[in-house]
């Protein structure tokens, strides 16, 4: 199986070019979609924001974080996406000079949804004491843990 290892990625993330070409697509149909290049009225009248793209090592298959301008309807924005994705493949692929045309997959953006629920958490009255009783117990300047004079 030698000639598998060459493409598998060794790092605990994504390449650089998977980064590169995922922002690329994200800038490219976040343009395509602001200008309503796609012919689908119900689609050109939404705002969707592109937040991210990830790709897979081989890069023919990116996928699309999407939240709708306030979240809402997010299910008929999806639908919208899904249903005119060749379309959107075409204009990406062609703004774009890749070997191969990316299958693009949407799905919901939840990242506000998650820092909204860490920013509850952090407010919750037992996580603040925890972090006031931490911030207790820290060293005080310029000393480490384990630095005591003997």
């Amino acid at each position: 199986m030698r000639g598998m290892s060459k493409h598998r990625h060794h790092g605990s993330g994504p390449s650089h070019r998977q980064l590169r070409v995922g922002e690329l697509i994200r800038r490219t149909l976040s343009d395509v979609l602001m200008r309503g290049e796609v012919h689908d009225p119900e689609l050109n009248r939404l705002s969707i924001t592109v937040g991210e793209v990830r790709t897979s090592p081989d890069l023919r298959v990116a996928t699309a974080y999407v939240l709708p301008l306030g979240g809402i309807d997010a299910d008929g924005a999806l639908a919208a996406l899904r249903r005119n994705r060749n379309e959107l493949r075409r204009l990406v692929s062609h703004a774009l000079s890749l070997k191969f045309a990316p299958e693009i997959r949407f799905v919901i953006d939840d990242t506000f949804d998650r820092m909204d629920d860490t920013r509850a958490l952090f407010a919750r009255a037992e996580v603040q004491r925890d972090l006031a009783r931490h911030e207790d117990e820290e060293p005080a300047d310029g000393e480490t843990p384990g630095d005591e004079e003997e």
